[in-house]
């Protein structure tokens, strides 16, 4: 299991795994295609303007360019861009690196989309506002915002122990790394954790710290309409099931009229 939430961390926590070159090459390793990848690949349906805020190494965004959709992937970190650019498919991609807080382009599209729980290293409320902001005035209308974050009310944290998160991962001209988290602590909606990497092949340890934010589908919700939003669907899992108290996602489907 891999907690780090890829992309935006410029400005609020800045996470060494977007900067620090010996963990960017464990990011593929960890953050594999899983279902919330497919769920956004289906979700996207026919060719779109899709814009990929917090892009990451560029995983989704290449297989959705593949699908046909024209796709511009943003992320602050010149690291992960640098991979998500020599990923097969990248060239079919437009990356930019910058922040989603103060992005302005000339163009609007279809879908935004923010995933592998990017939402989340949004720790204040106004650099929430900023990115629903950027969101709303880059698509048009009946355009759609798609993210997710985790539920709080399933206090995920409380299984981030050593014991249960710590996993060995082969990475290619790596070798073996063992990873590992810790909570640290629980401020109201802010929780911060360590993970410590461990590489077989040098001994060495790098521990990387990292603050999410937990905010309640009805702060996310009232944030949204706040922004200019007219329309929110909601699901609690990856297969579109609905979301209840023990639900560990809550993925919204945000319309602009």
């Amino acid at each position: 299991m891999s907690l780090q939430s890829k992309g935006e961390a410029d400005g609020m926590m800045q996470d060494d795994i977007y900067t620090n070159r010996d963990l960017t090459a464990l990011y593929d390793a960890l953050n594999p295609a899983r279902d919330d990848t497919e769920f956004y690949l289906h979700i996207a349906g026919p060719a779109k303007r899709i814009l990929d805020l917090g892009c990451g190494t560029g995983l989704l965004a290449c297989m959705l360019s593949a699908r046909g959709h024209n796709v511009t992937g943003v992320e602050p970190a010149g690291e992960m861009l640098d991979i998500a650019r020599h990923r097969k498919g990248g060239g079919g991609v437009t990356w930019i690196e910058g922040d989603a807080r103060l992005l302005k382009l000339e163009q609007s599209f279809d879908l935004v989309i923010m995933t592998g729980h990017v939402f989340q290293v949004f720790l204040t409320d106004d650099d929430v506002r900023a990115v629903f902001k950027t969101a709303f005035e880059h698509l048009g209308k009946g355009g759609r915002l798609i993210f997710e974050s985790r539920n709080p009310l399933a206090k995920a944290w409380e299984d981030w122990t050593p014991e249960r998160t710590g996993k060995t991962i082969s990475v290619e001209g790596v070798g073996e790394v063992t990873v590992q988290h810790r909570l640290i602590s629980v401020d109201a909606d802010l929780v911060s954790f360590a993970t410590d990497h461990t590489f077989h092949r040098t001994g060495k340890t790098i521990v990387n710290g990292s603050t999410l934010r937990f905010l309640l589908q009805t702060e996310i919700e009232q944030r949204l309409y706040a922004a200019g939003f007219s329309k929110t669907i909601w699901y609690g899992d990856w297969h579109q099931g609905p979301v209840q108290t023990t639900s560990q996602e809550l993925i919204v489907v945000a319309e602009r009229n």
